[in-house]
Formats: structure tokens, sequence, C-alpha cells
């Protein structure tokens, strides 16, 4: 169904049939019910984007690497999930600089991965950059950013030389 069509059949509901549909949502569905938990509750922005950063690091378990999965797709669905929520600006860098970070350290300390894990890395690096770009965050995150940079100078395939090339065209 379309927006406009949703948006049709919406319009000849009275307002406590929306409030009714809107509380069946809310019960049935934990995406929604934490999306308005947020949307009326702001301030615990800070606390939100810890349990997301807990989900990746999960995914990048640098503590015991034995039951790390390394599941990009979970850990981007969490940045993804995070985002939907419509965090501030730097709430949502921290979360999504969090993933390419975490698996930076996971390398450093654990050796070489897979061409596809650091083409991952890379390519999660590059979309927080630029998020970091367009927000005006870079500076406040330049140490975190380099950081992944130092984790990455010992890895294989050509991403050392992938992250530093990265991190250079956004701290000239």
């Amino acid at each position: 169904m379309s927006k406009t069509a949703l948006k049709k059949e919406l319009s000849k509901l009275t307002k406590n049939q929306l409030i009714e549909q809107i509380l069946d949502l809310y019960d049935k569905n934990t995406a929604v019910k934490e999306f308005y938990k947020f949307y009326l509750n702001p301030t615990n922005e800070k606390e939100l984007a810890d349990k997301y950063k807990k989900l990746i690091r999960k995914e990048f378990n640098v503590e015991n690497p034995v039951k790390s999965t390394e599941k990009f797709s979970v850990a981007k669905k969490a940045v993804s999930d995070f985002k939907n929520l419509q965090p501030s600006p730097a709430y949502l860098a921290d979360v999504m600089l969090y993933l390419p970070e975490s698996a930076c350290e996971l390398t450093a300390l654990y050796g070489d991965f897979s061409e596809q894990f650091y083409m991952s890395t890379y390519n999660n690096f590059n979309a927080a950059l630029k998020f970091l770009e367009k927000h005006e965050l870079l500076e406040q995150f330049k140490p975190r950013t380099k950081q992944c940079v130092e984790w990455a100078s010992n890895c294989g395939y050509g991403f050392a030389d992938d992250m530093t090339d990265i991190f250079y065209q956004y701290y000239n």
C-alpha cells in the first residue's frame, strides 16, 4: 500500500480510532514502542545510543572473539534502527562510527580477517566520515577516527592504505 492510499484510509478514521490504531501498534511492535518512548522523552539519547552500541559490540566481540559473529548486517541494522528513532546527529554519529571502530579493534587485536570483512569495515567507516562531515562533527570525532586508522595499520588486503587514504580525504 502506498503512503497516499494509507493516508486516504486513515483520514476516514475518527481521532479515537486513530489513537486506538497507534496504541495497538505500540503494544504489538517493539520498534514502534521504542520510537514513541524516545519521541515522548528524547532526554535518554545517550542511554539509547549505548543500547545500540552494545548490539554492535556483540557482533564484534573484542573481549571474547570466540563469541564474535562479525555479522555486518546485524550491526548495520542496529545503526539503522537507531537512525529511525531520529536522534541528534552527534549521537547518530557516535553509533555509526562505533561499527567500524569495533571491527578495526577486533582485527588489530586478533589478526587478519577476510577481504570482505575489510571492505565492509571500510565502507562503514567511509559512511561515518561522510555523515561527520555533513554535520560538521569531524573535529569532535577525530581521535576516534584516527584510532581506527591506527588499528588498521597492520592489516592486509590493502585495508591499512585504504583506511589511511579515506581518513586524509576528510582530515587534510
